[in-house]
């Protein structure tokens, strides 16, 4: 059964603004404002770009909601609930699940790491006990762990899993995920410098670091793709390479704060 994509185009992964040590909820609520003017699709809060990994649980919790409540239903919202303990990830959703979110991102246990076999025990567990709608997120250069095209099949098989967010560079292996997919689950690009090229393959859009400083810029490259204009789309992917480049320049998201 093919599922409806949660969004299309571009989505910011959200950076959470602080001062003085704590969560800024007004520069919250001016981002998603920005966001929101400048044609992002949907938000990511909490993502990897969020710095869920250094801030308490009550404040991940405070970024989701607000997050949620300045977006007032124009965009929907994913939360990221991904933790290498599969505890963890049904807990973080269960407080989550009433704020109003449309999904759940879920990355790829990090550190300890597993298996295929122990991956795909960890997501059934996720989904078997959570109830938010859930996106897989594949990040091998941060986690050390790819999910095999087969992995992803088995999962799809459960219906609970609604989209793959995709942040490697083997093309060829993206291509046997796809595959794998069957249509069964959106494909989204998690990479600001493939954003053209996993759209050639299907993709729906992207999850943006680059949106964070360049909101329009990113949704002009998806909009114009989608309406047909793939010249201009080539050439907003290639002329943006450098800036994306820079906010990678050390560890994300360093640069782009």
């Amino acid at each position: 059964m093919k599922h409806e994509p949660l969004f299309r185009g571009s989505a910011v992964a959200l950076v959470t603004p602080l001062r003085g040590g704590k969560v800024d909820v007004e520069a919250l609520h001016r981002l998603v404002e920005m966001h929101v003017d400048n044609g992002t699709a949907a938000i990511v809060a909490c993502g990897t770009t969020g710095e869920p990994a250094t801030l308490t649980p009550g404040e991940r919790e405070l970024v989701i909601r607000e997050v949620v409540a300045a977006a007032r239903g124009r965009v929907p919202v994913i939360c990221g609930t991904g933790s290498n303990c599969t505890q963890t990830v049904i807990d973080t959703e269960r407080r989550y699940r009433s704020l109003g979110c449309v999904a759940q991102l879920v990355v790829t246990p990090y550190y300890n790491k597993t298996t295929q076999e122990g991956l795909y025990a960890h997501f059934m567990a996720i989904a078997e006990h959570t109830e938010l709608p859930i996106v897989l997120y594949n990040v091998p250069g941060r986690t050390g762990l790819d999910i095999a095209p087969e992995t992803i099949d088995r999962l799809a098989e459960s219906g609970r899993f609604v989209a793959l967010k995709e942040s490697s560079y083997d093309l060829p292996r993206v291509m046997e995920k796809i595959s794998a997919m069957r249509g069964r689950l959106t494909l989204y690009s998690g990479n600001d410098d493939m954003i053209y090229p996993l759209l050639a393959l299907g993709a729906e859009g992207v999850i943006s670091v680059l949106a964070n400083v360049a909101p329009a810029y990113v949704s002009g490259m998806t909009g114009a793709y989608f309406s047909g204009k793939t010249e201009k789309a080539l050439t907003m992917q290639t002329e943006c390479l450098p800036l994306v480049r820079a906010l990678f320049s050390e560890v994300s998201p360093i640069p782009c704060k």
